[in-house]
């Protein structure tokens, strides 16, 4: 049973940077396809970013093209979202997920076929 959990948020000004990790335990994340939401207070959890299993093809909402990178190391078993360029919007709770997906080449953001998550990790962006 895959196991994800997520660390690396907190409190930053605005234009700061965090990383976020997401750590796997249980089974390799190598078949795994990943994505990163986020939740603010009183707002649905959106879709932030997400990352394939094969090639690594990766994709961005809107809000947050430009600023946020996400990345994998298979080897590591972790998944990262780098936030750069932070804004008072993007404070919530941050959440990866995973789905099993051998092959695809690409990742649509917000994707309801995630079936794995973690626990979330706040990060709260405030001067």
């Amino acid at each position: 049973q895959l196991q994800l959990v997520e660390s690396g948020g907190g409190l930053v000004q605005p234009g700061g940077s965090l990383r976020l990790s997401c750590a796997a335990s249980g089974v390799s994340l190598e078949a795994y396809n990943i994505g990163w939401f986020r939740q603010a207070p009183g707002k649905e959890r959106e879709g932030v970013s997400c990352i394939t299993q094969s090639h690594g093809v990766t994709n961005f909402a809107d809000s947050v093209k430009g600023r946020f990178t996400i990345s994998r190391d298979n080897a590591k078993n972790t998944a990262y979202l780098q936030m750069n360029s932070l804004k008072p919007e993007d404070t919530g709770v941050y959440y990866c997920a995973a789905f099993r997906y051998v092959g695809r080449s690409w990742c649509r953001v917000g994707s309801q076929e995630y079936n794995y998550w973690g626990q979330g990790t706040q990060v709260t962006v405030s001067s």
